[in-house]
């Protein structure tokens, strides 16, 4: 049964009409005829005869009350990011693995559900763990009701709580939050027996405070803050972009001294035998390089180099004449991959990869000559300020009394560095693979800035190493979670902007409502965004009202 209209010369007439079936065919009787369309509309008529039929339909009489306002909410949650994240939390195997951790400890509260209360946060709202307990309130986090304050604090202590300390020279120690990652690795080992590259990068994060009993050091800041205490934080990502562990050490650690310590950890904590790392020039030393080569079994590597600071590459390397190889094409579309050739040179039984980018060759050579051309205008006006300026000091020499002009040479030597970076390596793979699988870093980096930006990691303040650390651990448990959700995304074909899943979500609220002395549970509106992220990880969306028991 339903409405339909029914047109007889200029005007529209509203019946209401059911289909039945004669013989094979299915026909439409006229039930009743309400009469004009637009009479019916500009008198009100039609509205009064819908909510009147309303009150023989509870569920649509209470969310008409509701949208006009005539009922009282008892409480409004969002909820989100509980369904969705609460899937992925107990898939990943994370409570199951938190448990048996915590088997041989006795807390009076659920050390879980405030892990899980810490990492939701982390990924909706970031900031610090006091903010945590007042962001709650607003969310239906089955289990969270009775933690307070200090109970978040004594779970990241006890995801910190250091087991042994380790030998240097990083400094660094094992700690619950070790037993954890191992567990979890093991958990998907049956998904990919080994992991033949795994990426690594290091980033600084700073504190508000003390920085802890020793984790807080001075060292070099990646932040720009020479005035704050930092610590160094380490992160491995496998081959598929997932997270395998992050590793700490105090802000004094220098990049080069915890690649060759990261590897050995790894090999024992996960019982990798073959491994191939991917780092970026700042964190290899030719000590490493010499170190990994020597180990048994030899641990393969493909690691950026410093062109301009090593004889051997600026000179031997990019002076070889050996022919480019087009690896991928310039450019047809804005979003095709960026244009890449190839070369290799080998240097005794050195191996080297020299890459080169044509847009960015042509980038720089524009960058240039706009800094040249601003410095030639800035030296008629004087030249004392321009030399502490890192951009223009490169191009500058100091010629007669003591004055600065553009030096030629120096601009023309800069030519031969554009678009390009030299990758050393000692694996099989050939040149091409080794070129698109060091462009790949940017995963790592990716996941790092967004520990340090949308997680907002950073600033600490914790006073003790052992919060310090299950702080840090609970931003790399958020960073699983949105990596999977992002991988179960991409499989289902579901493009959303990550900012725009979490607006989605958080839009997703719960109203309870009494009407005529019932409860009722009623749902808003699901966003294009929301339904992605419940579908690509399995959840069915409640449904719009619910009764109350």
């Amino acid at each position: 049964m339903f409405f339909r209209t029914k047109p007889a010369g200029s005007y529209r007439y509203l019946q209401i009409v059911h289909s039945v079936r004669e013989g094979k065919k299915v026909r439409q009787q006229v039930i009743a005829t309400l009469g004009r369309l637009d009479l019916l509309e500009a008198s009100g008529q039609l509205e009064r005869l819908m909510r009147s039929g309303l009150r023989h339909c509870e569920s649509f009489a209470v969310i008409d009350a509701h949208a006009a306002g005539q009922i009282q909410p008892v409480a409004i949650r969002r909820i989100g990011p509980d369904l969705v994240f609460a899937r992925l939390w107990k898939e990943s195997g994370i409570p199951e693995v938190l448990r048996s951790v915590l088997k041989a400890r006795q807390y009076e509260f659920d050390v879980e559900r405030a892990i899980y209360l810490t990492v939701l946060h982390r990924l909706f709202a970031s900031g610090s763990d006091r903010a945590a307990e007042r962001w709650r309130e607003d969310y239906l986090i089955p289990g969270t009701e009775g933690l307070e304050l200090h109970h978040l604090y004594r779970a990241m202590a006890f995801l910190g709580d250091a087991l042994e300390q380790l030998e240097k020279p990083t400094g660094a120690v094992r700690c619950n939050k070790d037993l954890i990652e191992e567990t979890l690795f093991e958990r998907r080992r049956d998904l990919f027996t080994e992991v033949e590259l795994v990426f690594f990068d290091t980033t600084s994060l700073y504190f508000e405070g003390r920085g802890g009993e020793s984790i807080g050091q001075c060292g070099h800041t990646k932040d720009h803050r020479p005035d704050l205490k930092q610590m160094i934080v380490g992160m491995a990502v496998d081959v598929e972009g997932r997270p395998i562990c992050c590793e700490m050490w105090p802000g004094n650690t220098a990049d080069v001294t915890t690649l060759l310590p990261v590897v050995k950890r790894m090999r024992e904590r996960f019982r990798i035998r073959e491994i191939t790392i991917v780092a970026d020039r700042g964190m290899v030393s030719q000590a490493t390089l010499e170190a990994f080569e020597n180990s048994d079994p030899p641990v393969r590597y493909i690691v950026g180099v410093r062109m301009r600071r090593q004889k051997e590459v600026s000179v031997s390397v990019l002076g070889s004449r050996a022919r480019w190889f087009e690896s991928v094409p310039q450019r047809s579309k804005a979003k095709d991959p960026a244009p890449l050739k190839v070369k290799e040179v080998w240097i005794e039984d050195r191996r080297y990869v020299v890459c080169l980018n044509e847009e960015e060759r042509r980038k720089d050579a524009h960058d240039r000559e706009a800094i040249v051309a601003h410095l030639k205008e800035q030296l008629r006006n004087g030249d004392k300020s321009l030399v502490g300026n890192k951009g223009y000091r490169r191009y500058l020499k100091v010629e007669g009394s003591g004055h600065f002009v553009i030096d030629e040479k120096q601009v023309k030597a800069e030519e031969r560095y554009d678009g390009i970076w030299v990758l050393r390596t000692n694996t099989v793979y050939n040149t091409e693979t080794v070129a698109h699988v060091y462009k790949a870093l940017w995963t790592v980096e990716d996941i790092i800035r967004t520990a340090k930006s949308i997680l907002e990691t950073r600033p600490i303040y914790h006073k003790c190493n052992e919060t310090i650390r299950g702080h840090v651990f609970c931003s790399f448990l958020a960073l699983l979670l949105k990596t999977e959700l992002e991988r179960r995304m991409k499989f289902a074909d579901l493009q959303c902007e990550w900012a725009q899943v979490l607006r989605g979500l958080e839009a997703l609220q719960q109203v309870e409502a009494t009407f005529q002395d019932k409860r009722f549970l009623l749902r808003s509106q699901l966003g294009a965004e929301a339904s992605a992220a419940l579908r690509a990880t399995g959840v069915a969306a409640p449904s719009t009202l619910r009764e109350l028991p």
